[in-house]
């Protein structure tokens, strides 16, 4: 088993794209760096954080994009998104087979303030446009920084989303939420609240998630693979009942969850028997138990 986990951006790359397959566009080898970083003196990469490109995927074309984890938390800046972005038009220039997103984000570059909001959004718009065009989009969600932020709403603007158990998804981090709130609010340094909070297994029960799997690279490839195939023809573009369907979903849920702060207390409202058990299950034993209590699926789902 090899850990996804533990792996930057460019071993991810091919490790879930077929050998040999992935062509990288706008390589570090072109040095496009934010210009917003330069003039604050900051530490610049030649890829900007990102790797963009196209590939084969079980001998499809898929394109793709990973965001490493190592450089400023995966956050997103102007170039950066501007990559995102470029991708997923091509993709849809090109008619790709399916685009797969890697996410490890905290979010928006706050050093690059507008510029990075404005990303953000932009990413967000073009994920539902390569939709729209019936391109299946995939989110993979395992990296340690987790996707927080604008990139975790875009994740879930996605048709999957496929988390490892040490992935994170959520709107803001645990320290965010600290800073705004206090410790008495969320206490990031307790790991295992964070975990139960924004990790896979949470995200899986609420239906924020529609694939976990363990962490292992091959086990998320296939994962994407499985995905890819089980959208319809057409991409399973958005529509309106589908939007309404998810409002309903989320307003059930906050109905549901109203007054809950331990997310053992919304396990066991869903019906989870000895919800303390469930952080310890592996993923097969987990899944085994999740089926009969999950939350209603959401939108990806549909």
């Amino acid at each position: 088993m090899s850990s996804y986990q533990e792996l930057t951006a460019r071993q991810r790359i091919p490790a879930m794209f077929d050998a040999g397959s992935f062509e990288e566009f706008l390589p570090p080898s072109m040095r496009i760096v934010s210009p917003h970083l330069a003039q604050l003196d900051a530490a610049v990469s030649f890829d900007d954080g990102v790797v963009v490109g196209r590939g084969k995927l079980g001998g499809q074309v898929v394109f793709g994009a990973a965001q490493e984890g190592g450089f400023m938390g995966g956050a997103v800046g102007e170039v950066h998104g501007a990559k995102l972005v470029g991708m997923l038009q091509r993709a849809i220039d090109e008619r790709a087979h399916a685009v797969v997103l890697l996410l490890e984000s905290g979010g928006v570059r706050l050093h690059e303030a507008n510029a990075g909001l404005i990303a953000v959004s932009e990413v967000m718009r073009a994920i539902l446009d390569v939709r729209a065009a019936g391109i299946p989009v995939i989110a993979v969600v395992g990296g340690a920084n987790g996707c927080f932020g604008g990139m975790g709403i875009a994740a879930r603007c996605a048709n999957t989303v496929i988390m490892s158990e040490e992935g994170r998804l959520a709107m803001s981090g645990p320290e965010v939420i600290e800073t705004a709130n206090g410790v008495e609010e969320f206490d990031s340094r307790d790991r295992a609240l964070v975990w139960r909070t924004t990790g896979g297994k949470h995200r899986y029960l609420l239906g924020d998630c529609q694939v976990l799997v363990e962490d292992d690279t091959q086990a998320l490839r296939a994962a994407a693979l499985d995905a890819i195939a089980d959208i319809p023809a057409g991409g399973a573009p958005l529509t309106l009942d589908g939007l309404l369907a998810e409002q309903a979903m989320l307003e059930r849920r906050l109905r549901d969850t109203q007054g809950l702060t331990e997310p053992m207390d919304i396990w066991k409202g869903l019906g989870m028997p000895d919800p303390a058990r469930v952080p310890m299950l592996e993923p097969d034993a987990f899944l085994t138990l999740a089926a009969q209590y999950r939350a209603t699926p959401t939108l990806g789902e549909r």
